[in-house]
């Protein structure tokens, strides 16, 4: 055959595929997420990866409406989902006489954006998303439950050392309007704000200069943005600035509110705090904002972020109907994890055990056994190649297979299984009942 004919096997750039035991962790990691979110009384809810473009682009705007894939198929208009919240927001205003609000779901799927390919960035990637939609209005102590989530959720993915960095954008909105700002350069400054962390003050400031060329307003923002301490620290001081903004004061009432159910919830005091530079990205945003980073990798950046938005379903439905939520995103998670070493992939497949025919006489009874094992919930696969013993072990080894059962001449005349533990290599001959026993331990 003629080499030229040959495609190069290959994948964009941007998107993630993983080898069976990376993907196996991976899978892992995703189910416990499932798990808790249903803990906490979540809904599964999926929606279309493509979408009427006039849907997501009813709110779009700025750096959102920039990432978004949009494409023409016939006379259709459409786009591929770039988040999991605005198709959550057509969802509610669609089914709204179906639901049951304040209606919790978590939503677990791939979402899109066109961002400029690098290490640790993807253009597809899995989001895991909770969010509490209100119908005409959502409490603040809702606000208040995502720290509980993203609290019991990150503890039973294993991690010890994080923080939740938490703030409210009425504070930040008020704070720009008490200083004169009109809203769209407001908004310009809460999107370089937001980089503090990954560009530092001196390059935020110069940008903020650039933006406004106003040398006092520049040094303000700064002053507010270094505010540093404990929560009650921070909280006195926002109060003893003397901003007169309705905005402002909503905010910081806010703010306060959702710190302190937070801590009703359980969430150590640690584990939650403000940082007066969190703002989001999107542009959905209207109050409580949260981001959570790993104490030990900072260079990880955020693993779980999110918020408030109280306009989202406007361009839906005139109900209104806030919502809260917040979001893992997983592949990003998963791939900065394995780059710092932080996980470690042991097992290829999902079977708890192979079972081996000693010799191709014995295959019929070795399927008989697997079907047995099979209907006792053990993850089964029989080897059904005619090869050498030793490669017949290798196979599971390889794969990371916990056991091998082997039945030979005697084993079926017996009505016995050998059972070994390829860990230990501990090895014993036991009856196929004592057998399911040892494998569901």
């Amino acid at each position: 055959m003629n080499n030229k004919n040959k495609t190069i096997p290959s994948i964009l750039p941007g998107f993630l595929e993983l080898l069976p035991k990376d993907q196996m962790l991976f899978n892992g990691m995703l189910d416990i997420i499932r798990q808790n979110y249903e803990r906490f009384g979540f809904i599964p809810v999926d929606t279309p990866v493509i979408e009427k473009a006039e849907v997501l682009l009813a709110k779009a705007g700025g750096e959102t409406e920039k990432q978004i894939y949009r494409f023409l198929k016939g006379d259709n208009d459409i786009a591929l989902r770039f988040d999991l919240t605005v198709p959550l927001s057509r969802y509610v205003a669609e089914h709204k006489p179906d639901l049951k609000f304040p209606f919790r779901r978590y939503h677990i799927g791939k979402v899109y954006r066109g961002e400029k390919p690098q290490k640790g960035r993807f253009r597809e990637f899995y989001q895991c998303d909770v969010d509490i939609i209100g119908n005409g209005s959502l409490d603040i102590i809702y606000d208040a439950e995502m720290p509980a989530i993203i609290y019991g959720t990150l503890t039973a993915l294993g991690f010890k050392s994080f923080t939740i960095k938490i703030n409210n954008r009425k504070i930040l909105n008020g704070f720009f309007s008490s200083l004169g700002l009109e809203p769209a350069q407001a908004a310009e400054v809460l999107r370089i704000i937001d980089k503090l962390d990954k560009i530092g003050l001196p390059t935020v400031q110069s940008e903020l200069t650039a933006l406004m060329n106003n040398a006092q307003i520049v040094s303000k923002i700064s002053e507010l943005t270094l505010i540093k301490g404990s929560s009650k620290t921070i909280l006195d001081r926002l109060a003893n600035l003397g901003v007169k903004s309705e905005v402002f004061q909503t905010g910081l009432n806010e703010l306060g509110k959702v710190l302190a159910y937070a801590a009703d919830f359980g969430v150590p005091k640690e584990n939650l705090v403000i940082d007066l530079t969190i703002s989001r990205g999107l542009d959905y945003y209207t109050g409580t904002v949260y981001e959570t980073n790993l104490n030990d990798y900072p260079q990880i950046g955020s693993i779980c972020s999110g918020g408030r938005y109280d306009n989202l379903t406007e361009y839906y439905t005139d109900t209104p109907m806030p919502g809260v939520g917040v979001s893992i995103g997983l592949t990003r998670l998963f791939y900065q994890l394995r780059e710092v070493g932080l996980t470690k992939a042991e097992q290829a497949t999902p079977s708890r055990v192979v079972v081996i025919p000693l010799a191709p006489a014995n295959l019929k009874t070795a399927i008989t056994f697997t079907a047995i094992l099979r209907g006792a919930g053990i993850n089964t696969e029989t080897y059904l190649a005619d090869a050498k013993m030793k490669k017949k072990f290798d196979y599971a080894n390889d794969l990371g297979i916990p056991f091998v059962a082997v039945i030979g001449e005697e084993e079926e005349k017996q009505g016995t299984v050998t059972i070994k533990d390829l860990a230990t290599g501990e090895q014993k001959l036991v009856t196929r009942a004592e057998a399911i026993n040892i494998l569901r331990s």
